[in-house]
């Protein structure tokens, strides 16, 4: 999958819970600037991309992260247990991503295996109030997060006397409120601190100087919306300003989906679940993503025999697991689209940015594909399958001959034609 750890992906802006503006000025005064963790520059998302999508799985503490972290990647090694800061590193499980395509493309063409595209799941350590200035493990947790490509933010509905609350209490808008705030913090004081080393820095060239005037017109847009409560985002940049800041990786430029974890008891009727209701209303103020999930429920899914499973998940009145809800609502925001490639060989299942061109996508597969690309012998899913193989695709003039404008859709099977 898609991999570009300071989130360059150019999405529908959102907006953060409205939070008092008033509130967030006075207390960015008292706040002293940090730098959290060394920054990392990386490559533009559209022409350097790894087979690995970044999820971060963050959530105050003892709200069922790294429950749900255990249970949603195969052999986690997560620690959970029922302490505040029990997963002190990141813990990173690499996961399969669900796709039924796959093997139907891998039975026509005979192929020697199926590769599924991946994602990765990051459990970053849990947060508290206070994050931002060093409180918890936040000066970790606040690094970390900044080479993830979204955020899953794991918000606790459900009731148990046994799993202390770090704040005394289930109450899910507070727990949203605080590590939004958090992240806003940590991003005030990044920008000051970018701001006030360019005032001091004087450009080489002109064209030095028109980049640095457009960081920091995009960085003075971006932090009058920070103190206002709203993400980086939400704010209305030109290409070229965003583009200037993206070395940056704010935090709160990131993709967020909210994940509701409620008790097995509930997970049939989650929309009926009055905390899941406060969840879902704040996802949609922020337009962000909502899956609802039981961290529980995905922890007992792994113990069964493969075969026992989905008869668990009926008996409680679901379909399917949260996980594949959960990368699928990831896709979904991310705007990620999948393609094939399938022969004898193997069958594979590549990720792609949505709007990608043919040579962009053969890029995914290796750069000389990129750079080299003659043209690209396409046949849609269902045509494919309907034919039965590429060969009778061609015969029945279904193949088509695209070359370098064309936009890869969503289910192609493809085979490049290159030359280095």
């Amino acid at each position: 999958m898609a991999r570009a750890a300071c989130s360059h992906l150019h999405l529908v802006p959102t907006l953060f819970h409205p939070l008092k503006s008033n509130f967030l000025r006075n207390q960015t005064l008292l706040r002293t600037a940090h730098f959290y963790g060394t920054q990392r520059r990386f490559s533009s998302f559209s022409s350097r991309i790894s087979m690995s999508l970044r999820a971060g799985i963050v959530g105050l503490p003892n709200v069922g992260k790294s429950t749900l972290f255990n249970a949603v990647v195969e052999n986690g090694k997560a620690q959970a247990a029922n302490f505040p800061f029990c997963t002190i590193e990141p813990n990173v499980g690499i996961v399969a991503v669900p796709d039924s395509r796959l093997q139907v493309l891998s039975n026509l063409s005979k192929s020697v295996r199926a590769v599924p595209a991946s994602i990765e799941f990051v459990d970053i350590a849990g947060l508290v109030k206070g994050a931002s200035q060093g409180e918890g493990l936040g000066n970790k947790f606040l690094s970390h997060i900044r080479e993830v490509d979204s955020i899953l933010q794991v918000v606790r509905c459900f009731e148990d006397n046994d799993i202390v609350h770090v704040n005394g209490k289930v109450d899910p808008k507070s727990d949203i409120d605080v590590i939004n705030l958090e992240l806003v913090f940590a991003d005030l004081d990044q920008i000051d601190k970018r701001l006030e080393k360019l005032k001091k820095g004087k450009a080489k060239d002109s064209q030095s100087k028109v980049k640095e005037e457009a960081e920091k017109s995009a960085l003075e847009k971006i932090r009058e919306a920070l103190l206002d409560g709203k993400p980086a985002r939400s704010v209305t940049l030109t290409d070229y300003e965003r583009d200037a800041v993206k070395h940056l990786c704010l935090l709160t430029m990131k993709p967020v989906i909210y994940v509701a974890n409620v008790a097995e008891s509930d997970l049939s009727d989650a929309a009926d679940n009055n905390y899941v209701k406060e969840v879902t209303e704040v996802a949609s103020e922020l337009q962000s993503g909502i899956v609802t999930v039981s961290a529980q429920v995905e922890a007992e899914l792994t113990e069964l025999p493969m075969e026992e499973r989905q008869e668990y998940l009926n008996s409680l009145g679901v379909s399917e697991s949260g996980l594949g809800n959960l990368i699928r609502e990831t896709y979904g925001l991310l705007g990620l689209r999948t393609y094939f490639t399938s022969g004898e060989k193997e069958t594979k299942a590549w990720t792609i940015l949505a709007g990608m061109t043919a040579p962009q996508a053969a890029g995914v597969i290796h750069s000389d594909f990129e750079k080299g690309f003659i043209r690209a012998e396409t046949v849609a899913y269902d045509d494919f399958v309907a034919a039965g193989s590429l060969a009778a695709a061609r015969e029945k003039g279904l193949l088509r001959s695209e070359g370098k404008d064309y936009i890869v859709q969503e289910g192609d099977v493809m085979l490049f034609r290159f030359n280095v």
